[in-house]
């Protein structure tokens, strides 16, 4: 391809909203442009980089024995009803009447629709697995669609569904899947990392996420650095903090006066936070209510949101204002277990589980208790509520754990049968009997991916693009292409480069500078540059690395050799 017959609109401007360097670069280098709130279309190169990208993932999810499919964008409202998401899917899912006011959505995600293809079609265990999936366009009506193709509201992603016989069975295609999606990010070119993860609005179990590190991300990752054990911070476990137990002493209320955090409260009885209940009072949202709710930590803990969201089954969880909380018949400040109305919902830590010589709030302003023992209540409900925090250790391994920003771009689920159950897909097993399918969902973010590759791969310039999502593995810079020995040479070059198979593309613009092209080169990240310039007249070339900067000279007639080497 030339530069001249290529509309390549790349420009010196950054957009005003753009703060991720994907977002500032692919908009500059005339890879995608804006046309609404989130919604973007992909210009030439833009398109040949995502249209490389779904490439492999299709060779990879082929070869993993997987059947592709297309489910219609949009979709029927009476399937998500039966599922029973159009309920809890909130305002990500886009609702329309057509003209005969029939109900439609904009297809987020095709749980539903990939059980109304199976249904009835699959009727035996003898007929299973089945693994199905497509590779197309969806629509999540975000409320802050921002940093570009990473956050937008029309996106282009791989989904797969498979249905099976029994939970084993599921179990192998997750972890076949697993190693299908690292083949992918491999080939890719990506440093990544696969995390274990909460499974959100999807549902299920057994959910990991696949990010591509980057400083950038928007999720905290939770890493250890002895073993290979990852997790997303909403669903990261850690060994138990455990220090000495404390002899059980007789509880006594103590006066606290004005001392309502639990810094305050242990600075004044000279107490360590770690023996002492951190109170978190939060309002839950559910389908048709709210309630408070209460969850206790230790004091030197935090709250992890989304453990304490699914510890409650609620919908989300909304910070409780204090009038609220007065309401509820809870002392702001000085909340404790004991003495809490029994129709309000709480939930301890587990690690607090077996404690004695606790400090707690006392609900009555300006006392706390000393000394509680927390094995004297009944019916506590525990469960899994604190945020892991840097230095804790790994619960697999004794190391240590870290944090690190990734960019999510993959999730895979063990659905079970949700989705199934909910929408009487069912099958006959093998003694006669009617099960509903056992169901495993998987997903890779495939335009999400164009920009997750420049986050992990830029510099000031501009992209730089791995060899195998590189719109051209290499750039023939013509330095003046009026004069014709340079462009003869170049064009030279040209051919035979791409007569050896490889994707080349040639500036042979006559109006622009050496120096314009070169910004244009390094702007658009392709992998390398052969300039062909002064030293044209000694028989020879420079190649540029764009990763490392570094320029090597070569005699013409070596250059496809020498490129040759350098892509392999």
């Amino acid at each position: 391809m030339k530069f001249s017959q290529m509309f390549i609109p790349t420009t010196k401007e950054t957009p005003n909203d753009a703060t991720l360097p994907s977002h500032q670069y692919l908009i500059r280098g005339g890879f995608i442009a804006q046309t609404g709130a989130g919604i973007y279309d992909f210009m030439p190169l833009g398109k040949i980089v995502l249209d490389k990208i779904r490439a492999i993932v299709k060779e990879e999810m082929d070869e993993a024995g997987a059947n592709e499919v297309q489910f219609g964008f949009v979709t029927p409202l009476s399937l998500w009803d039966e599922s029973g998401r159009s309920l809890t899917m909130g305002n990500e899912l886009l609702r329309f009447k057509d003209r005969k006011n029939g109900d439609y959505v904009l297809s987020p995600t095709n749980e539903e629709a990939v059980v109304n293809m199976v249904k009835n079609r699959i009727t035996s265990y003898r007929d299973l697995p089945v693994h199905l999936y497509q590779i197309n366009t969806k629509f999540r009506d975000e409320a802050r669609p921002r940093f570009g193709l990473m956050r937008g509201r029309e996106f282009l992603m791989k989904d797969g569904y498979s249905f099976h016989s029994n939970a084993e069975d599921l179990v192998r295609e997750f972890n076949h899947m697993e190693e299908t999606y690292k083949k992918i990010y491999t080939r890719l070119g990506l440093e990544f990392r696969v995390v274990e993860a909460d499974s959100g609005a999807i549902g299920g179990s057994g959910s990991k996420e696949f990010h591509v590190l980057a400083n950038s991300g928007e999720d905290t990752i939770v890493v250890c650095d002895s073993c290979d054990y990852g997790a997303n911070i909403e669903a990261a476990t850690r060994k138990a903090n455990k220090k000495e137990k404390l002899e059980t002493i007789e509880c006594e209320k103590v006066h606290t006066p004005s001392q309502k955090s639990i810094e305050e409260v242990n600075t004044f009885l000279g107490t360590d936070s770690y023996y002492s209940m951190k109170a978190v009072i939060k309002k839950a949202v559910y389908e048709e209510k709210t309630e408070i709710v209460v969850f206790f930590v230790r004091g030197c803990d935090e709250l992890e949101e989304t453990k304490a969201c699914n510890a409650v089954n609620a919908l989300e969880l909304e910070d409780a204002i204090e009038d609220e909380i007065i309401a509820a018949g809870i002392v702001p400040g000085f909340c404790g277990i004991l003495g809490i109305k029994e129709d309000i919902q709480v939930v301890v830590d587990n690690e607090l589980q077996g404690d004695n010589n606790l400090v707690i709030g006392a609900n009555e302003i300006d006392y706390h208790y000393k000394g509680f023992n927390l094995t004297t209540l009944e019916n506590v409900v525990y469960k899994d509520l604190v945020a892991v925090q840097e230095g804790d250790i790994c619960a697999c391994c004794g190391g240590k754990l870290s944090y690190t920003k990734g960019i999510e771009a993959g999730h895979i689920f063990q659905l079970g049968t949700k989705y199934s159950q909910a929408m009487g897909a069912n099958f006959l097993d093998e003694n006669g009997k009617t099960q509903p399918f056992v169901m495993g969902c998987y997903g890779i973010g495939v335009s999400r991916l164009v920009a997750a590759v420049i986050e992990q791969n830029h510099d000031e310039k501009g992209c730089i693009w791995t060899k195998e999502t590189a719109p051209f593995k290499v750039d023939v810079i013509v330095s003046n292409a009026k004069k014709d020995e340079e462009l003869e040479a170049g064009m030279k070059i040209y051919e035979d480069l791409k007569s050896a198979g490889i994707e080349t593309i040639i500036d042979d613009r006559k109006k622009e500078r050496f120096g314009f092209k070169m910004g244009d080169y390094e702007l658009l990240g392709f992998p390398y540059a052969i300039i062909v310039g002064k030293k044209l007249q000694d028989g020879l070339v420079e190649i540029a690395n764009r990763k490392t900067g570094q320029k090597t000279d070569v005699a013409i007639d070596e250059v496809v050799q020498k490129i040759e080497e350098l892509l392999k």
